[in-house]
């Protein structure tokens, strides 16, 4: 019924690739060179084709993300080229596009996908001449060679810094559990404490850590990191917009939003800066409150960047007699995942049972989805920051639901990956409520794929949904992370099994919003950055003068010169987000509408709207405009005062 995990031959991997692809290019002939004209007959096995690639392939890109190794880098650039010259190929088939762009389809599922795939062909150059279309296929193989560079130079230049501590007084006052983590036993029955630039590390130190000295070593390592990037993100703007000029767009953001809920750049830039202006007063008072705190508290004059994390939890905890450390005893990382689990399973009808089946490291959870007694999808969790895994935290589809060409029926599954801090030999891991809430936001984005109900794979799950809207779901469902009646169902203290109280409850909601509005301008300047930068072409030094320029707004701290932001923005340089980050914004105004319109305040969230949820908006992925299915769902359209509100702006 699934596929099972597993690579046989990373060495062999290129060849059985290269195989399974002219495999693919015989059929695709046969279907291009018939008589047919049906959907049946023509898109239904392109479909099958892209199902059985993906199934082959996201193993191994996975794998490069999660056990990175020099074999899964060389099997994945290898492969890179393989793949890239492929899709250009059908991409720029003349003779397919015009087959497909004569298919009457007749019923609505098959209309989207037809719509989708001539838009596709035409975005992916089948109208330009020959001598363009062979540009735009270099271009492509490019950019996914340097898009697999920049990820890796970012995952190198991680791993290579270490910040040894040998003094105690330099660790006293972090968390007991972040010091066990950080402890080392060296030569001499010595304790050193080390940190690295892996993220629950990393931010332990910048929350924590007393010697502001060594919080500016590591900001900068940090911040400083894989400056050979500096030279691969040129080549990827200059690329990009020699790839939309060929297709007569005046830039890169033009392009994008072809396939986006935006539709002008206007209207993307004036939201963006709309938002910047709402936050803007309140951001300053923020600012200006952390400023006299840590005056007033260390006598701090020069307020700096790598000084912001620190005293804004100590002001937190003066402020709200609260911080982190309170909470964390009481979100065990297996407790957390068992809530989350029973939550979904109550509201959405499901049931998730333990699966016993191949994973690619012992610490990764899969369990198997029922609705009833039917078996509904696959889901894997691997939680656990970890050496030879990138950072951050994202979902992964796999298999898609969606029925064959031959009337078969195929399950979703889909792999969860988190970098939360690992057990020690003292401790689970436990997780800071931020953890919790960045569990929960890719299990909204695993359910929208896992409980697409679509017939038709190109616009089932998450495909085929718009990218400003994919979000959507993923901040809708981390906003319940916040109530009491969800946080109660999980929240028992690691030793004592003692529940979390309903002050610290309370306290997690009070400081919710906690500087808020310095958090909006910071997603605002990223946002901002991202699309102006596709918007014409900046090379070298004006990349820095274009983000600083948007800092002279949104920044109200200026960063340190040596600040390379930048060089660490996998987001739009490795990952789908290029003239895209404002989706973040954009799609929380839909998200928090909805979450107003379903918020329940003894269970959290209102049954009967989860259900409308799960049918509406869940259930019909890429189908159909996010927008029609929301108002199919609430009956309206989604306010932008919601996102003001959730955000308490005054």
């Amino acid at each position: 019924m699934f596929q099972e995990f597993k690579i046989n031959n990373l060495a062999q991997f290129p060849q059985e690739l290269d195989t399974l692809l002219n495999q693919q290019r015989t059929i695709i002939n046969a279907i291009t060179h018939s008589n047919e004209s049906s959907y049946e007959k023509i898109l239904k096995p392109l479909q099958d084709l892209d199902e059985e690639l993906g199934l082959f392939f996201t193993p191994l890109s996975h794998l490069n993300s999660v056990m990175n190794s020099e074999e899964t880098q060389k099997a994945y650039e290898e492969s890179l080229p393989l793949l890239s010259k492929f899709s250009s190929e059908i991409a720029q088939n003349e003779k397919l596009f015009k087959k497909i762009e004569q298919i009457k389809a007749t019923f609505d599922e098959a209309k989207t996908v037809v719509k989708h795939e001539v838009r596709d062909f035409v975005l992916s150059g089948v109208k330009l001449p020959e001598e363009k279309k062979k540009r735009m296929e270099e271009i492509s193989l490019k950019l996914s060679e340097l898009s697999n560079q920049f990820s890796q130079n970012l995952l190198n230049a991680t791993n290579a810094f270490e910040l040894i501590i040998e003094n105690k007084k330099d660790v006293e006052g972090m968390p007991q559990s972040d010091i066990n983590a950080a402890k080392e036993e060296v030569e001499g029955n010595k304790t050193v404490y080390k940190f690295t630039l892996q993220i629950p590390s990393y931010l332990a130190y910048m929350t924590y850590g007393p010697n502001r000295e060594y919080r500016k070593e590591i900001s900068k390592a940090y911040s400083t990191r894989a400056p050979e990037n500096g030279e691969v993100i040129d080549q990827i703007l200059a690329l990009k917009q020699e790839k939309a000029k060929l297709l007569e767009f005046e830039s890169y953001a033009h392009y994008a939003l072809e396939t986006r809920d935006a539709s002008k750049e206007e209207e993307v830039i004036s939201f963006l800066e709309a938002l910047a202006d709402a936050a803007l007063p309140q951001a300053k008072n923020e600012l200006s409150e952390l400023k006299e705190y840590a005056k007033r508290v260390d006598g701090i004059e020069d307020l700096s960047g790598y000084d912001i994390g620190y005293y804004s939890e100590k002001l937190k905890k003066e402020k709200f007699n609260f911080d982190d450390t309170m909470t964390k005893p009481y979100f065990e990382q297996s407790k957390v995942l068992e809530g989350l689990l029973d939550i979904v399973s109550e509201l959405f009808g499901v049931t998730f049972k333990a699966a016993d089946v191949p994973t690619w490291h012992p610490c990764v959870k899969p369990f198997d989805i029922f609705e009833g007694d039917q078996l509904s999808g696959r889901i894997y969790f691997d939680l656990d920051a970890r050496k030879e895994k990138r950072g951050g935290a994202w979902m992964n589809d796999w298999e898609t639901h969606y029925v064959d060409s031959k009337g078969e029926k195929h399950l979703a599954s889909a792999f969860i990956v988190c970098n939360f801090s690992p057990a020690t030999k003292e401790n689970p891991s436990l997780l800071r409520h931020d953890d919790v809430v960045t569990l929960f936001h890719e299990m909204g984005h695993a359910i929208h794929h896992l409980f697409g109900k679509c017939k038709e794979r190109s616009v089932s799950g998450i495909n085929g949904v718009a990218w400003d809207v994919v979000e959507f779901p993923s901040q809708f469902l981390e906003n319940f992370a916040y109530e009491a009646a969800i946080l109660k169902r999980f929240g028992f203290h690691y030793e004592t099994g003692e529940p979390i109280s309903d002050e610290l409850m309370a306290k997690i909601k009070e400081t919710k919003n906690y500087q808020a509005a310095l958090g909006i301008l910071r997603q605002v300047e990223f946002s901002l950055f991202d699309f102006q930068l596709h918007q014409k072409l900046y090379q070298g030094e004006e990349v820095q003068a274009l983000i600083n320029s948007i800092r002279e707004k949104t920044s109200l701290l200026k960063p340190a010169s040596y600040n390379k932001f930048q060089h660490g923005f996998a987001h739009i340089f490795a990952g789908g987000y290029a003239a895209g980050y404002y989706s973040y914004k954009w799609a929380e105004v839909l998200s928090a509408d909805a979450f107003f319109s379903c918020l329940d305040d003894d269970s959290g969230f209102d049954t009967k709207s989860a259900k409308g949820y799960k049918e509406c908006i869940l259930a019909n992925g890429g189908s159909k405009e996010m927008s029609d299915l929301y108002q199919e769902w609430l009956g309206r359209k989604a306010d932008v005062k919601s996102l003001i509100e959730l955000y308490e702006i005054e």
